[in-house]
């Protein structure tokens, strides 16, 4: 499939690739990611639990399920393990900066400020709008002035979260996978699945994790969209931090992941019913917030 104009700012994106597209690096990158994300993943662990010390059980277990905000803070700079794994693949088995994965900073940076603060502003008008279905009253979670105290932070290890989660899905997987397989429907197809699949959980979310697995993936083909047309992830973070900001910082449902959310709904992420009529404005969100995010990329 030929690729289209509205892409040529991927090419330039990924032009480091290119310098070393075999195919066999590709496989290779991957190992290493994973392999030296878990080493530095359970040497993270390993140092948390010396710090706890006789409180380690307790803050392993609120840092798995995200219930607390300490536990939900170690459980999002958990995730830049990940990235580490990514910087040791970028460096040493593609011969490229790890920085280049993000594409030109000025550039990224220019773009993220241009589609921040319009995404920013329409999720935050849908959020004020009532709750799908059945009234339900929003339940305080923190008290507003340990919320704001703990805020700096909790932007800081969401930022890691997200940026992480970027740099592997439309950094490394999209742009390696674009000088592998030229059509676009192939290396924006198979990290978004990738990336579905990382959200399947169905031990937490029940009978709701295939609807909301898809749900992830048609995120991540849009983001993929978005880092094609910029020709950096800077548009991608700012719409992907956006919308991880309003559901774990803002309102989150109640249960795991709820630990930094200022608000609660009164139901979990496994209820059904509340979760399924959330589903079609979460849908029309993301189409609305990606929308935006390009027609604030063409200013």
């Amino acid at each position: 499939m030929k690729i289209p104009s509205a892409y040529a700012a991927h090419d330039s994106l990924a032009a480091p690739a290119r310098t070393h597209p075999e195919s066999w690096r590709f496989a290779l990158g991957m190992v290493v990611i994973m392999v030296a994300g878990y080493g530095i993943m359970s040497t993270y662990w390993a140092l948390i639990q010396t710090i706890a010390g006789v409180q380690a059980p307790a803050v392993l277990n609120d840092a798995e399920t995200g219930s607390s905000p300490i536990g939900m803070i170690l459980l999002l700079i958990g995730f830049g393990s990940m990235a580490g794994g990514v910087a040791l693949s970028a460096e040493h088995v593609h011969k490229r900066a790890f920085v280049s994965l993000i594409g030109p900073l000025d550039l990224a940076w220019s773009q993220f400020k241009r589609v921040i603060l319009p995404v920013a502003g329409i999720t935050a008008l849908v959020a004020a709008l009532p709750f799908p279905g059945e009234a339900r009253e929003l339940e305080s979670n923190l008290p507003m002035g340990y919320w704001l105290a703990l805020l700096p932070l909790s932007i800081f290890a969401l930022g890691v979260q997200v940026v992480t989660e970027e740099l592997l899905f439309r950094g490394y997987l999209q742009q390696h996978l674009s000088v592998i397989v030229r059509d676009p429907r192939l290396w924006i197809g198979l990290p978004s699945a990738l990336f579905a699949l990382g959200h399947y959980m169905p031990a937490e979310t029940g009978a709701n994790a295939m609807p909301l697995a898809l749900w992830a993936g048609a995120f991540g083909i849009a983001m993929a969209d978005l880092t094609a047309r910029a020709g950096t992830l800077g548009p991608a973070i700012a719409v992907h931090f956006v919308n991880n900001a309003a559901a774990i910082l803002l309102v989150s449902y109640q249960g795991d992941l709820s630990g930094l959310a200022l608000y609660t709904l009164p139901v979990s992420v496994a209820d059904v019913e509340p979760v399924r009529a959330a589903l079609p404005v979460d849908i029309l969100l993301l189409v609305v917030t990606w929308l935006a995010a390009r027609l604030a990329l063409r200013r």
